[in-house]
């Protein structure tokens, strides 16, 4: 009997075992189904099917803001949701000029203070004459263009016998104004037209801040109420999606990218401006890699992805981002994309101490495409419209 009573007591115990690791069984089952990946410290969240499996899947960025549900609709504890991301407030475009001029008259003058004093001697021979050919020289303005306006001051010089500061300044901007030509157009192209957005690439070499450019020019459209949405087509360098996504995330502007390294740069162009389309955006922007201009190869992939761009929508401006800095080298890289694509405005960046503002006039007389937008420094707002007369007279205070 005690023999029996036992062996039932041990069936009772053992089957309680059982009945209590049974739903720590179904529970492990359950985890392995649902996190296909690794989890640690730095994958915290579960991962679906798609995430693991990755593949070349284009992805979009906007921030989203997030809405709390009502405490009416239901008496059940919510978890609070995650604020939304703060976005900044780009400064208006007016504000943002002020501040250049501002820039330009303290750091970059060189140029028209030092031929207002050979100007204001009280003798101008031609030794003064040559050293104002120089000072034209060493600004980048271009040998035609120093010829040309050297010989319109002789003229005036000798006409009017006028030596008074007051006197050489008018002249000196006015022959400066000439040269920078503000007849030229530098409006963009950025209003929508036949139920689509329209399409802006940029261009340039690697090093320029071509896509710090673009993330800024997104600021500038934002400010004047515009719809933007940004293609990442740099696949090439490393981070370069990343990058202009948080720019473009800083502003609420979306991001279209690869999630695969080395992505075809015509692909992730054509899914910019399909989404552009399907989202009735005002603007599309395309980065383009830092093409280098004696790369025949990458100059190629350049045109390819201006063509697949066309195949869906017509390119409206193509901006070619210059380092001011480069002087003349930025007019052997502007003539190389110019064969490329039809270039249809200039973006001067790092226009400070150490540039030269006659490359301004060097560019334009060269290529005959105005000079559209001035970058001063690296601060997310410093970027403006070029306007000639304001550049000039910058330069002569």
């Amino acid at each position: 009997m005690n023999d029996t009573l036992l062996i039932i007591v041990s069936i009772v115990v053992g089957l309680a075992i059982i009945g209590g690791l049974i739903p720590v069984f179904l529970k492990a089952g359950r985890n392995k189904q649902n996190y296909v990946g690794p989890r640690d410290a730095n994958d915290p969240a579960p991962l679906d099917a798609t995430d693991a499996q990755g593949g070349g899947t284009l992805v979009e960025d906007r921030p989203e803001t997030q809405v709390p549900p009502s405490d009416v609709e239901t008496a059940e504890v919510v978890p609070e949701a995650p604020a939304a991301p703060t976005l900044e407030k780009p400064l208006p475009v007016e504000g943002r000029l002020v501040r250049l001029r501002a820039r330009l008259a303290k750091s970059n003058n060189a140029l028209g203070k030092g031929l207002l004093a050979l100007l204001s001697r009280d003798t101008i021979d031609e030794d003064v004459w040559e050293e104002v050919e120089e000072t034209l020289l060493l600004a980048d303005i271009g040998t035609d263009s120093t010829m040309e306006l050297v010989d319109t001051l002789r003229d005036r010089v000798k006409v009017l016998g006028v030596r008074s500061p007051e006197h050489v300044q008018a002249m000196l901007r006015e022959e400066l104004v000439k040269l920078v030509d503000p007849t030229m157009d530098r409006s963009l192209n950025i209003e929508r037209h036949d139920g689509r957005p329209a399409i802006l690439m940029v261009v340039g070499v690697n090093g320029v801040g071509k896509t710090t450019t673009v993330g800024k020019l997104a600021r500038v459209l934002v400010a004047e109420d515009k719809d933007v949405l940004l293609g990442a087509a740099d696949t090439f360098r490393a981070a370069a999606a990343e990058q202009l996504a948080t720019w473009g995330a800083r502003v609420g502007v979306p991001t279209v990218k690869s999630d695969v390294d080395g992505a075809d740069p015509a692909s992730v162009a054509f899914e910019a401006v399909k989404a552009g389309i399907e989202q009735e955006v005002d603007v599309v922007m395309i980065d383009t890699a830092g093409r280098l201009q004696n790369k025949v190869g990458l100059m190629d992939e350049l045109g390819k992805v201006k063509r697949v761009i066309e195949k869906q929508a017509t390119v409206d401006e193509v901006l070619l981002v210059l380092d001011a800095t480069t002087g003349q080298n930025g007019l052997t890289q502007a003539k190389v994309f110019a064969e490329v694509v039809n270039i249809s405005g200039i973006v001067l960046t790092k226009l400070d101490g150490t540039a030269k503002g006659g490359i301004v006039v060097a560019i334009q007389k060269t290529l005959g495409v105005p000079v559209k937008l001035i970058g001063l420094g690296e601060g997310a707002d410093d970027l403006a419209p070029f306007e000639a007369e304001s550049f000039v007279d910058a330069l002569l205070n």
